[in-house]
């Protein structure tokens, strides 16, 4: 949960810091004084779209900080993401958030104090955070997310099977396209494979190995240069070991080294430090013997061959060939030849190719009917239990005899896409099934099921809103809940309905709300109220937390403008005691 939230710079808003607690806290406050820009601040907090609009001009820039606890598998997957972006929670597990807006619009965002991409913010904020207001009632109404609601409701196993789904119809669509691009372009791929084809032939013709003009070079140098190389080897192997047949040749190093030994080896009983470099001497003296040797070995090895010298020269004429054509390298040359190969398999375009690829695609094609008719059961079970669910709030929500029902029907079938049979009938398979969903409203007995977004008020459809969220929490869902005037357009006893769901929802969420309705405010765990200063902007003063009395004339300020009004306040003690005596009930 979020235990505190400071914002300064953003919109009417100088420098404000909300305490925030658990349980279901609601911030209320005369119309413009700032209310709207904490909901936009979590918005930013979280990674959402930054607007430069916002920022106040007087600062330049807005800030927006927030510490953040979690528990449970949510702690889990924040810690992961945040140990990936290179950050660390604090030593007490509480991770401090942090977004900055300019006024020219740039945007930095940072985690534990480490600056990171503004997509973790939003990779956090979507464990952690839900979001409801009023442009989320109208996300509502697009059958793509009602499609998506009943999806993340309907269960653990049914995600299993639909993200199954995707990677199936997936991989048909890439095999769909692949045969369509292999057959419209045939005769260029045929072209293009002759043409890989004849260098493959030339290559494998000269078969290069790996290394071999490098070695070539070296071994060529030798050839060359043989008597040069043959005369240093015989003076070096001479001035280390001597020349057997003449005596008289000079003293070689090999003497050198023994006459030094002997002179130490005398002195050693009178200093030991010489007898040790005797021994070193005695150690120098055997290298020189192991070099003389290879020299020995190299002389012999080492003869001019000109029929061999031709041979090499050849050789690396027909590797030049390929380097030149080919790359710079014979390992370069190689590669080359490679990735011909890969080519020349995307490439092939035989009947056999077309063949085998087309018999996977129908495949495929048949195996994504079959998965997309397993998914069209899975959602009308989970479409059947989603209704029960969401018709039983809304009966204690003041609609008592409405329902909802989630239709889902089958997707017109389209030229070049699977058909699945669900019902016996055929249905188009798309990216997510052969489904669509259309949440309806049937708001008596005996009316019509319309679609929500023509058969549900304004203040009906808040209420269809929040039932549906009370729904997911009973299922799970993110640990912080923020609603922005979802109450907008109700009163009376449905407003008392909503200020009592939202209590029962905090019992397992951290429930933010910002609302007009005395009704929803009195059954606040912690209240908060937003005043602008003087100067028309918000600072930390004019965040407050109000409890007994003072909370008892904000509510009598909602009812009727009237903080001090004996019969005003009166009211709201009734509304607070109300609410106090009817959070744990449900109608």
């Amino acid at each position: 949960m979020l235990e505190e939230l400071r914002i300064t710079g953003l919109g009417v808003i100088d420098d404000a810091t909300l305490p925030l607690d658990s349980g279901l806290t609601v911030i209320t406050g005369e119309t413009g004084a700032g209310k709207t820009m904490v909901v936009a601040g979590l918005g930013l907090l979280f990674g959402g779209r930054a607007d430069a609009g916002r920022v106040r001009a007087d600062v330049g820039r807005a800030v927006i900080e927030g510490r953040l606890r979690c528990s449970g598998r949510v702690a889990k997957a924040v810690a992961a993401r945040v140990s990936e972006a290179g950050a660390e929670p604090d030593e007490d597990g509480s991770v401090l958030l942090a977004r900055s807006v300019s006024a020219e619009g740039r945007s930095r965002a940072h985690v534990g104090g480490r600056s990171v991409p503004v997509g973790v913010l939003a990779d956090i904020g979507a464990r952690v955070l839900a979001v409801h207001g009023q442009s989320d009632q109208m996300r509502l109404l697009q059958p793509a997310e009602q499609l998506a609601t009943l999806d993340r409701y309907a269960g653990a196993d049914h995600e299993k099977l639909l993200a199954h789904y995707r990677e199936v119809f997936a991989a048909w669509r890439r095999h769909d396209a692949e045969l369509a691009e292999r057959r419209a372009n045939a005769r260029e791929r045929n072209q293009r494979a002759d043409l890989l084809r004849l260098g493959l032939a030339e290559i494998g013709q000269v078969d290069p190995q790996p290394g071999e003009d490098v070695e070539l070079r070296a071994l060529a140098q030798r050839l060359e240069h043989t008597e040069g190389l043959r005369a240093a080897v015989a003076a070096a192997q001479q001035a280390l070991a001597g020349d057997a047949d003449d005596p008289t040749a000079g003293t070689d190093a090999s003497a050198l080294l023994g006459a030094a030994r002997h002179e130490l080896d005398a002195q050693a009983e009178v200093d030991e430090a010489l007898g040790e470099l005797s021994g070193r001497i005695e150690q120098a003296a055997r290298l020189v013997s192991d070099v003389a040797g290879e020299l020995a070995s190299y002389t012999a090895d080492l003869d001019a061959d000109p029929a061999r010298l031709a041979q090499v020269h050849e050789r690396r004429a027909a590797l030049r060939a390929l380097t030149r054509k080919y790359a710079e390298d014979v390992d370069g040359v190689l590669a080359w030849a490679d990735d011909a190969q890969r080519q020349l398999a995307e490439l092939d375009s035989s009947d056999e190719t077309l063949a085998a690829l087309e018999a996977e695609r129908d495949r495929l094609a048949d195996e994504v009917a079959e998965l997309a008719g397993r998914l069209a059961v899975s959602r009308r079970e989970a479409a059947q239990r989603f209704g029960v669910a969401v018709s039983g709030e809304l009966t204690g929500l003041a609609m008592p005899h409405a329902k909802v029902v989630a239709q889902v029907l089958a997707r017109p079938p389209a030229a070049g896409t699977p058909t699945a049979t669900v019902d016996g009938a055929p249905a188009g398979a798309g990216p997510d099934g052969a489904d669509e969903v259309e949440l309806q409203l049937i708001p008596h007995p005996g009316a019509p099921a319309l679609p929500v977004q023509r058969g549900a008020s304004g203040g009906e459809l808040s209420r269809v809103m929040l039932a549906v969220e009370v729904v997911f929490a009973g299922a799970g869902g993110p640990p912080t809940l923020v609603f922005d005037e979802v109450d907008a357009g109700v009163g009376g006893e449905a407003a008392v309905e909503i200020g009592r769901r939202l209590a029962l929802l905090a019992r397992r969420h951290q429930v933010l709300v910002v609302t007009h309705l005395p009704q929803v405010a009195a059954f606040a765990d912690r209240h908060l109220v937003v005043q602008k200063g003087s100067s028309g902007s918000v600072t930390t003063s004019g965040v407050r937390v109000v409890e007994d009395s003072e909370r008892a004339r904000e509510l009598a300020r909602m009812l009727a403008g009237l903080p001090n009004s004996d019969l005003g306040v009166a009211h709201a003690e009734e509304l607070l005691a109300m609410a106090r005596s009817g959070r744990g009930r449900r109608r």
